[in-house]
């Protein structure tokens, strides 16, 4: 009977050896690419407005780890905007909104990546995913969960289209007010942000 021990050892420590090793997070590197954007919807108590940082071409990498496709993938990278680029369609509403995200004191918006709930599925073009993230703004930072909808192009090209609802007061800013207080921009706003993706390995 003794000599089945060895066996079962070694066959113990081959088993185990091979759960690590097939569970070993591997890394997965994206290339944030040109044309990517930053949209801001929001809406005052007259009308609505729309403002845009449009054309995002700094070419910022993404550092995700991840074990299978059902698993969470943790992400290190950000991107960095300039507020200043931020652009309402009317010259007066874009002045407003810089000074209101204070953009002489934090000249940066940055979006922060955690994490997403799972890798994107290459065999639906058209998956739904979650993703953590941090957004600093105005020199406060916030934790929040993103919608992304994941949109093939080609076998290493993709966008993710990640969705949010913010609020000013979510970064201790007061919403503009012009005209004495008539017009009143409500506290809620609608972000949404596109990027365009490379696979590098």
């Amino acid at each position: 009977m003794y000599y089945k021990k060895p066996f079962i050892i070694l066959a113990s420590l081959f088993l185990f050896g091979f759960h690590i090793s097939a569970n070993k997070p591997y890394v997965i590197k994206w290339v944030i690419t040109k044309g990517c954007s930053l949209k801001v919807d929001g809406r005052t108590n007259v009308n609505t407005f729309s403002c845009v940082i449009a054309d995002y071409i700094t070419p910022d990498t993404l550092i995700l780890q991840k074990t299978t496709s059902s698993d969470p993938v943790s992400i290190v990278g950000c991107l960095k905007l300039d507020v200043v680029n931020f652009d309402c369609k009317n010259v007066i509403m874009t002045e407003d909104l810089r000074k209101t995200l204070k953009q002489k004191s934090f000249p940066k918006l940055t979006i922060r990546f955690v994490n997403l709930t799972k890798y994107p599925c290459f065999e639906n073009r058209d998956d739904v995913i979650k993703g953590l993230v941090n957004i600093e703004l105005a020199g406060i930072n916030k934790q929040f969960i993103i919608d992304y909808l994941f949109k093939q192009y080609g076998n290493t090209s993709f966008s993710l289209i990640g969705t949010r609802k913010l609020r000013f007061s979510d970064f201790n800013i007061v919403p503009p007010r012009k005209l004495g207080g008539m017009i009143k921009t409500d506290d809620n706003l609608k972000v949404e942000f596109n990027l365009n993706v490379k696979i590098i390995n």
